[in-house]
């Protein structure tokens, strides 16, 4: 019997990914998203694309009731986040509750603030970009009935985007071309490829005990001045690297943002390795960077 997966944020950045690794194995997805154009593009993939709205209850418990389970990836990214979110799971939850189906929630790294060894029970201490997170995750881990995880994905990157994309850009119009850090750039950030972060989405899914937090990160720690060197390289830029002020770095990014990019934050993912079996292997943040999709190709 083929298990048909619920997938949110299929056409996202790590949501592409989860699905095309789903795929790939074959698996069934039903994938919700906004649009005729998008509903395209998810069916060119093979999987199943239904439209609408992730605060749109009556349509997420119908579907978790069809499914054989949930992954939600997701995400406004404005300041209606909570209230989406909180609306979602309250929506699954009336459709699997009872059912002990797998449930996979996404989280994120910086709820746990500065750190120089996160794990899964370090206290939390999140900036107030993420402080609503904590507790809706409290009633996810402690649903009754369904079979719950937490993946927590560390700073993501590949394919030339996510948060490693701003230190790349034209640097025509500058009389000294140079890559503006985040801040002074001595703060550490945990880094995650995100095909690998796909791969921990589907373990979770399969083996992840209910209840159960994972940290998706892959041991890569670089300092944001390593990684504003590495992007400078990749632009051909001789390592050309310019250090901001934080006060430079809120008028450029905005305050909560700008607090999370902040974060000095190292951890080394390694409950993933050990009961799911997860083994990370893309490269690394710095290498992709200097190499890879990120750097000018001549």
């Amino acid at each position: 019997m083929v298990m048909s997966i619920f997938l949110t944020g299929a056409t996202g950045y790590i949501g592409s990914a989860v699905l095309r690794q789903l795929r790939l194995q074959g698996r069934d997805v039903t994938a919700l998203v906004r649009s005729p154009e998008k509903a395209a593009k998810i069916e060119a993939l093979g999987a199943t694309a239904v439209i609408g709205d992730i605060t749109d209850t009556e349509l997420v418990t119908e579907q978790a009731i069809a499914s054989d389970g949930v992954i939600h990836l997701a995400a406004p990214g404005d300041d209606s986040s909570r209230d989406a979110d909180d609306a979602f799971v309250t929506a699954v939850f009336a459709g699997l509750e009872g059912s002990d189906k797998r449930y996979v929630h996404t989280g994120g790294i910086w709820v746990w603030g500065s750190n120089s060894d996160i794990t899964e029970d370090s206290p939390r201490n999140a900036p107030a970009i993420v402080a609503w997170r904590e507790e809706i995750e409290k009633r996810v881990l402690g649903a009754q009935g369904v079979s719950t995880t937490l993946i927590a994905p560390a700073v993501v990157f590949g394919h030339g985007a996510g948060i490693a994309a701003l230190f790349t850009g034209d640097h025509d119009g500058d009389a000294t071309p140079a890559v503006k850090l985040i801040g002074d750039g001595s703060q550490h950030w945990t880094t995650v490829h995100v095909d690998d972060l796909a791969e921990l989405y589907i373990l979770a899914f399969d083996l992840g005990e209910s209840g159960s937090t994972y940290i998706g990160a892959s041991g890569e720690n670089p300092t944001v001045h390593e990684i504003g060197e590495a992007a400078a390289f990749g632009q051909g830029l001789d390592s050309r690297v310019e250090a901001q002020t934080v006060e430079e770095t809120y008028a450029r990014l905005g305050e909560p943002f700008a607090d999370a990019l902040l974060l000095d934050q190292q951890a080394r993912g390694s409950a993933a390795r050990i009961d799911l079996g997860w083994e990370p292997n893309g490269p690394s943040i710095l290498d992709e960077l200097r190499t890879g999709s990120y750097a000018v190709k001549n």
